[in-house]
């Protein structure tokens, strides 16, 4: 459904006027006299992932069991994934049960207790548990495989492009002085069509023959772009590139598994759209690639030819990786196919009824694959980060409305929108209705 004009701004005043999210807020126990949320949602049989992505009685079902504030829609879920509520009762338990023990845990059961969590992301993730590495999170991940890299030598180049994120932008800049490398960049054209990625990416890399590592996000976090990793992958093996692809935003909010990507290294991380607490992720290395990657500070921990030698994270928080198995089980409960058409279906909902204001330029194209939940959005001409910055702070003071603005992208700067699973057909016609009613100070050409 898109509502009219007309129909978005009497929606925005009735939905200003009351507590916007407090139907979703979780308690700790059930008012008296109703029964408890059980633990996971219950997918109908035989209903398609798109037609379900439509029933907002089972997503209402769904939000349900998140805990979430009632001061604000929170349309800015890119940063991490808030954790629903029985993988925050099981986080609750392992931060005691490791507060108890102490020592104890982390010096008898808690190796083996990591190794099957790495066995059931493995199983996930469709890899073999030794081509697995848990990390504190997708950043660390990265950080490791572009540091540890040890196939350059000078004179060779790295790439990377405008869209990847931030923190492997800096590692691989880093590499110039650690390797000797030249370190070239990619621009990703707007518009972003899938043809024109897949002829960009194969100009650059037959304009720099030198480069031996491509970076590559599957889906970067500035504007959620998802590019054709594979098709990508199989050009640039095919030129003696390696390819490091940082599947972070991705995994848990698309549907595939790492030979869909056909990538020998790849990051991912569980605290976004898996649903684990903050301060994990996993690093994926092909089994034949392993030597290819540096022991993180020659580690003696394990042998050479165990993956987990090329993380070392020193004595970490463990509560955060033994709760990956509880939020497996809610994400295997939902589905990925689920996931990945309802947040789309979000996505689309609030896209259609903004394209007919005057300057807006939608940063995610609406080609089948290459979106998901995260979309971007700018005003012509207001590309600075001072103007999406006062968009955003307009949204959250004038309509309780949480998004954020993003730097980093060549034509200019954008406001980043993120529903998750908890978010209602109403939360994204509510940001449409906010988007019509912008003040002209800010729809104004700078």
């Amino acid at each position: 459904m898109v509502l009219s004009r007309r129909e978005m701004i009497a929606r925005l005043g009735a939905l200003a006027s009351g507590p916007p999210m407090s139907a979703m807020t979780v308690r700790e126990g059930p008012p008296a006299g109703r029964p408890a949320v059980p633990e996971a949602p219950v997918v109908p049989a035989g209903v398609a992932p798109g037609r379900l992505a439509e029933d907002e009685r089972f997503w209402a079902g769904v939000a349900a069991r998140f805990r979430v504030s009632a001061e604000f829609v929170n349309l800015e879920n890119g940063y991490y994934g808030i954790m629903p509520e029985p993988v925050r009762r099981a986080y609750h338990r392992n931060v005691d049960l490791l507060n108890e023990n102490s020592s104890r845990l982390l010096r008898t059961t808690y190796k083996a207790r990591a190794d099957g969590i790495r066995r059931r992301v493995a199983e996930v993730v469709g890899a073999s548990a030794d081509e697995i590495a848990l990390t504190r999170g997708g950043t660390e991940a990265l950080q490791t495989l572009i540091g540890g890299y040890n196939r350059l030598r000078p004179g060779d180049a790295v790439m990377y492009a405008d869209l990847d994120y931030h923190s492997a932008q800096y590692a691989m800049n880093w590499l110039s002085d650690r390797r000797g490398v030249r370190v070239e960049r990619v621009v990703i054209p707007e518009p972003a069509t899938r043809q024109a990625v897949l002829d960009t990416y194969e100009r650059a890399l037959d304009e720099h023959p030198k480069v031996r590592l491509l970076l590559l996000s599957h889906m970067n976090n500035r504007t959620g772009l998802v590019v054709p990793v594979r098709e990508i992958v199989a050009m640039a093996r095919h030129r003696g590139v390696d390819v490091i692809v940082d599947a972070a935003h991705s995994w848990g909010q698309l549907h595939f598994t790492v030979d869909d990507l056909d990538a020998d290294f790849a990051v991912f991380s569980l605290h976004k759209w898996m649903g684990a607490p903050l301060g994990s992720g996993f690093a994926y290395i092909r089994k034949h690639r392993l030597a290819d990657v540096d022991a993180a500070f020659a580690d003696e921990t394990y042998p050479a030819g165990d993956i987990r030698s090329r993380v070392h994270s020193g004595t970490m928080d463990v509560a955060p990786i033994l709760t990956v198995g509880a939020a497996l089980d809610f994400h295997g409960a939902l589905g990925a196919a689920a996931k990945q058409a309802r947040l789309r279906y979000l996505r689309d909902r609030w896209v259609r009824q903004v394209r007919d204001i005057k300057g807006m330029q939608i940063l995610t194209p609406d080609e089948p694959g290459m979106y998901g939940a995260i979309t971007s959005f700018r005003l012509a001409g207001r590309t600075s980060a001072a103007d999406n910055l006062a968009i955003a702070d307009h949204l959250m003071d004038k309509h309780r409305i949480f998004t954020v603005q993003r730097g980093g992208v060549t034509a200019g700067g954008c406001v980043r929108v993120t529903p998750a699973l908890f978010t209602t057909a109403d939360h994204v016609d509510r940001l449409a209705a906010a988007l019509h009613d912008l003040p002209p100070a800010l729809r104004r050409r700078a």
